[in-house]
């Protein structure tokens, strides 16, 4: 009895640990780490600055100077500055896809058509009386806070999903002028430039007061104020008397922008009068009150071209970023350029 007990003691043995001494080792890294302890924060991978995909766009070099610095950069990472400073992130994804085919196109036109003399040795600059404005995803990151990362995605996504798409008349990038609202409609490019363009006209552009902050404005200057004013800029204006004789022969659209006007008997366009006075565009009444003149003006910007928040309305009622391109360029179409 005892033979067999031990016998079967032995078979166990075999069957049990033999095996054990037999399987290969276990991968180092196969241990699962032992779980946080209760109120350490989850491990992270570290942030990394988003690629901008490679395009026609990442294949094209511009000279930029920004500020007093000549940079080399390609047209992605230029476009994303652009729109970083020209159209709040935070409108919607065709509206800011819009924006970036506009600035594309826009420095196109420019660059086809002998760039500017004030920077003969750079294709653009930062300058908005020159060119377009041009911001750092730093600068534009401590503007935008806790929304940086979500901005900065959609902005390159915005520039990556119009890679290479430009506004065309006839074939040809266009000059994609640009504004912030309009007062109803916008300008056509006669009325602020001197000069008809077929595909820069008065167009309807839906925003309001609901959807532009600060979309109505004042200004008041006194008598004397805004006439040392005006005598800077018009030398050859009389203005003797009061200052509600100085304006006459005004002419306006039905939404109320000043087309052209005579200050002193000098003729000027509305938004040579909103330049000299700071206006915030050429959408504006006068009222005259003892010594105090008093502009109240609807809208921001010369008023020619794409409105940014007319875009972003568009863009909330479903157009997509070709569709608001061809509703602000009249006539043009949206295309592919390769040169």
């Amino acid at each position: 009895m005892g033979k067999h007990i031990g016998l079967s003691l032995l078979i166990i043995f075999l069957l049990f640990f033999i095996p054990w001494l037999w399987a290969p080792d276990a991968p180092a890294d196969s241990e699962e780490p032992p779980p946080p302890a209760a109120g350490d924060p989850p491990e992270q991978e570290p942030p990394q600055e988003p690629e901008t995909p490679a395009g026609l766009d990442a294949a094209r070099t511009l000279r930029v100077k920004i500020g007093d610095v000549l940079q080399e950069m390609d047209f992605a990472a230029y476009l994303t500055g652009v729109v970083r400073a020209e159209m709040p992130a935070s409108f919607e994804l065709e509206a800011l896809k819009a924006q970036a085919a506009a600035a594309r196109t826009y420095v196109i036109h420019k660059m086809r058509n002998g760039g500017s003399p004030n920077h003969p040795e750079a294709d653009a600059c930062d300058d908005i009386t020159c060119c377009q404005a041009y911001l750092s995803q730093a600068d534009a990151a401590a503007g935008w806070g806790p929304a940086a990362a979500v901005y900065e995605a959609k902005i390159r996504q915005a520039v990556a999903e119009t890679d290479g798409q430009c506004v065309l008349y006839q074939g040809e990038p266009v000059l994609a002028a640009f504004h912030s609202s309009s007062a109803g409609m916008t300008q056509d490019a006669a009325n602020v430039w001197s000069g008809s363009v077929p595909y820069l006209q008065s167009v309807e552009s839906p925003e309001d007061e609901t959807t532009v902050p600060n979309y109505h404005s004042s200004a008041s200057f006194s008598a004397a104020e805004l006439k040392a004013r005006l005598q800077e800029a018009l030398p050859e204006a009389d203005l003797s008397g009061t200052p509600s004789n100085w304006f006459t022969n005004i002419q306006q659209q039905s939404n109320g922008t000043v087309t052209s006007l005579s200050v002193g008997g000098v003729s000027l366009t509305g938004n040579r009068l909103r330049t000299i006075l700071e206006l915030r565009s050429a959408c504006f009444t006068m009222a005259f009150q003892e010594d105090t003149v008093t502009f109240s003006v609807t809208g921001y910007g010369h008023g020619v071209g794409m409105s940014q928040y007319g875009a972003n309305v568009l863009a909330a009622g479903g157009m997509d970023y070709r569709e608001i391109l061809t509703w602000y360029y009249s006539g043009a179409e949206v295309d592919t350029w390769t040169e």
